[in-house]
């Protein structure tokens, strides 16, 4: 079988950031790296879950609602892939900016009732925001990085 274009990316060289990965038919895959893939520090199960909870409510609630055709988690929990669809590397950088700041100002994880949520006992508000604010610090730097180079 072909290898995925995921598996073809050499991890061992891959740092937290936001990689626009694939571009087909107007659709674009992100890879949101909160995490270096095989450090040894990964994104706790019940963080993951709520940051999957939080984002995906955010961005399925905001300005580009439409343009959002997927959010979920990396099975290795270093990260989210971020499908979307007309939408440029800029646009989703400034667009994660908002939506992680929108993240940390959330009092509960959104859908994480029993009748909302397949493992609603599973989730991590606070260790979510951490997370998320950690991200949200490295997405500003690369937004200054990229605006000093212009």
């Amino acid at each position: 079988m072909d290898k995925i274009p995921s598996f073809q990316k050499d991890h061992d060289k891959l740092m937290p950031g936001l990689y626009m990965s694939v571009a087909a038919n107007g659709i674009a895959t992100f890879d949101l790296r909160f995490k270096k893939p095989n450090g040894g520090d990964y994104i706790a199960q019940p963080a993951l879950h709520s940051i999957e909870h939080m984002l995906a409510t955010v961005l399925r609630n905001g300005a580009h609602k439409e343009d959002i055709v997927y959010f979920g988690p990396m099975g290795c929990r270093t990260g989210f892939y971020l499908l979307t669809e007309h939408l440029g590397y800029r646009e989703v950088l400034a667009l994660l900016q908002e939506a992680l700041s929108a993240c940390l100002q959330l009092d509960s994880v959104p859908g994480s009732e029993k009748s909302e949520c397949g493992n609603y006992l599973e989730h991590d508000l606070e260790g979510a925001k951490r997370e998320c604010a950690a991200y949200l610090a490295l997405l500003n730097a690369l937004s200054a990085k990229e605006e000093s180079a212009t």
